[in-house]
């Protein structure tokens, strides 16, 4: 069923993409923990890669639109669509990890900002500050709210922190894809935008920066970094919108 180009799920296939989004987190615990000083990007892929493999899933990521990996990994000012590779992660360095994969023909896509090892306080409130605001995004998600309730859920939080929010790069609808529409941009007012309805799943994903909002894309024509150089944080999950208020389907 469609709504204006929306794709509405059922029941059905809200558990389908429950059970992918349960796996998803799973994998990214396993993830969470495996990062430490010393190991490399492509090391980590390689993780990915194995667990995803031994849930019976496949990788959303690897080969869309020639993506060479099966994660994201993004340090420090890289925002989003770091290639894994030879790069080693470092004590003090804030890791990105953007992960989704396929079960069952449905996808599920999120994404956790890590700390290694000690890290500046004010690091820590970055990260803290993201990750909140992915939750007041989420609270706004429900029925007959709009998508401008959610964008300016998530911008009012992090403005009110000292914080800007990357326009260039959005959230979106999932299912089927890994991109449907609509998308959802971390920025908005409230009020404004489509209609929410029961049976639109999507992913919702603060990008922060502790600078500016601007952008620059790296050479490999992949990895998004801050324009300015500043410190970045990212959090994504996959939420339905059900009768009873947003359902967080890429949780444990």
């Amino acid at each position: 069923m469609t709504s204006g180009g929306i794709i509405l799920k059922s029941d059905r296939e809200i558990g389908i993409m429950r059970e992918a989004g349960r796996l998803l987190a799973e994998i990214l615990v396993v993830l969470k923990k495996s990062v430490q000083a010393g190991m490399t990007t492509a090391e980590l892929d390689v993780i990915a890669a194995r667990e995803i493999k031994k849930r019976k899933a496949e990788p959303s990521f690897l080969g869309y639109k020639g993506f060479p990996a099966h994660i994201c990994v993004s340090i420090n000012d890289e925002i989003v669509h770091g290639i894994p590779g030879p790069r080693v992660m470092k004590e003090g360095d804030i890791v990105k990890i953007d992960a989704g994969l396929i079960y069952m023909g449905f996808q599920s896509d999120s994404a956790v900002s890590v700390p290694i090892g000690e890290v500046p306080e004010d690091v820590l409130k970055l990260i803290d500050a993201t990750s909140e605001s992915l939750m007041e995004g989420i609270k706004a998600a429900r029925p007959d709210a709009r998508i401008g309730d959610i964008s300016s859920a998530v911008q009012q939080f992090v403005e009110s922190r000292g914080y800007s929010v990357v326009r260039e790069y959005v959230g979106h609808g999932i299912g089927r894809s890994l991109h449907e529409p609509p998308q959802i941009p971390n920025y908005g007012v409230a009020g404004k935008g489509l209609p929410l309805r029961k049976g639109m799943v999507i992913a919702i994903e603060p990008m922060v920066n502790v600078g500016g909002w601007r952008t620059k894309v790296a050479q490999d024509n992949w990895t998004v970094s801050t324009l300015d150089g500043s410190l970045s944080a990212h959090f994504e999950h996959t939420v339905a919108v059900t009768e009873n208020g947003p359902e967080v389907l890429s949780a444990l």
